[in-house]
């Protein structure tokens, strides 16, 4: 049986309103809510810039050095004025933190985090792509139980006066834990929060998932290892062939320790009724020098985790546990910290020495004085590709031919 055209028209008309009425819902559910996604990651690597040292180099060669290696995410632990300015213009997304020490202050009120923010991320706004604040670093599970108390209240007034600012579907509140957190993580499916911890943690949980902001997590198969070597395998922790370790509970096989450990913190959100949260490793490294008890502590193995690594996270692929959920880290870190505290392994996990040189090959250029005799691309040249618009007195050096090829897109 035919249709008239009208019956046509009518029809088209009718699906119009229909679709134009979903999407109405659609933006009223999501207005309604009251909160606005920031997302602070692009892509699936980025790297710590700390800078507690004082032989580094000036804050515009960083990002010289950065754009070279085309790393696009960085994680800074405070809110300095002069890195701040100097990434203006660069395209690199950072990460800022607000320290433990002003928690407490900032809890009190919004006033507070209101004028924080209009002094340390407002006025360096849209020029520096601020996309995130750290509100504190690894504090549940930590000595510190006065801390633990204010940690919430001090997330939700710095998201609030970011809202008052009309800045929260730009930057991501989020506060980066410890595996301290955990009761256990073996095998991953077991984790579970500790038991002390949770009355504090789940509250965070539950309004970063209103949110929209991930977990973030410290995972370090450095750490375990120097802890037990005598029954963890190295190869296993630097992803290299092994027996690798199977999850009965699951029947998921892991090949590499980092894998599961970012499956433990999912099972542990799973288990406190968070399924859906995503997991970002925070910090993540291997250190290349420590003292005589730091086992596994080389330049050797340093390279090998952070080159396997690396080429994990440009695979852009999920954990046997999230397979659809492309997992994201950032190194630890960009250069070696002369002046931090503790063993020598703190000192000894930069990917670049102090003047800019990279520690040991894992595919990056990095910056040396420019009496160098190595090959080089000089910066004028650089700067005429468009690159960068300053100027600076070092020179980048290609490693190798195997190196350049691996500088990709990250």
């Amino acid at each position: 049986m035919e249709c008239s055209p009208f019956f046509y028209m009518f029809r088209q008309q009718m699906m119009f309103s229909s679709f134009f009425l979903w999407l109405l819902l659609i933006f009223t559910v999501v207005f309604s809510s009251g909160f606005l996604t920031a997302h602070a990651f692009t892509g699936t690597y980025g790297v710590n810039y700390g800078r507690i040292a004082d032989n580094l180099l000036s804050p515009q060669s960083v990002v010289t050095l950065l754009k070279a290696a085309r790393i696009k995410n960085i994680r800074i632990y405070d809110a300095d004025h002069q890195v701040l300015a100097a990434f203006k213009g660069s395209g690199i997304e950072i990460v800022v933190g607000l320290g433990n020490e002003y928690l407490k202050d900032i809890s009190i009120g919004e006033d507070g985090a209101i004028n924080w923010v209009k002094e340390n991320v407002q006025p360096f706004l849209p020029g520096t792509r601020i996309r995130g604040i750290a509100v504190g670093n690894e504090i549940l599970g930590n000595t510190d139980v006065e801390l633990w108390e204010v940690l919430l209240p001090a997330v939700k007034n710095v998201y609030n006066a970011l809202d008052r600012l009309d800045l929260t579907h730009d930057i991501e509140v989020s506060s980066p834990h410890s595996e301290a957190v955990f009761a256990n993580s073996f095998p991953p499916s077991s984790c579970i929060f500790r038991e002390d911890i949770v009355q504090y943690m789940k509250p965070l949980l539950q309004f970063f998932s209103q949110i929209g902001s991930p977990f973030y997590i410290n995972a370090y198969p450095f750490l375990a290892y120097k802890s037990d070597p005598e029954h963890i395998d190295l190869n296993y922790a630097l992803f290299q062939k092994n027996a690798g370790i199977s999850d009965t509970k699951t029947n998921l096989h892991y090949d590499n320790m980092f894998d599961a450990q970012v499956d433990a913190a999912y099972a542990a959100l799973e288990k406190a009724g968070f399924s859906k949260m995503e997991v970002i490793v925070s910090e993540t490294g291997w250190a290349s020098n420590g003292d005589e008890n730091e086992a596994g502590a080389s330049a050797n193995n340093a390279r090998t985790y952070n080159y396997n690594l690396r080429k994990r996270l440009l695979k852009k692929k999920g954990t046997p546990y999230r397979p659809k959920s492309p997992v994201k880290a950032y190194i630890f870190a960009l250069f070696n910290e002369n002046l931090k505290p503790g063993p020598t392994s703190e000192r000894n996990f930069g990917l670049f020495k102090p003047d800019g040189s990279i520690s040991y090959d894992i595919g990056f250029t990095g910056l040396v004085p420019s009496s160098a005799s190595s090959s080089f691309l000089s910066f004028k040249g650089i700067e005429s590709q468009g690159w960068f618009r300053f100027g600076s007195s070092y020179q980048l050096v290609l490693t190798s031919c195997a190196a350049t090829l691996l500088v990709l897109t990250l």
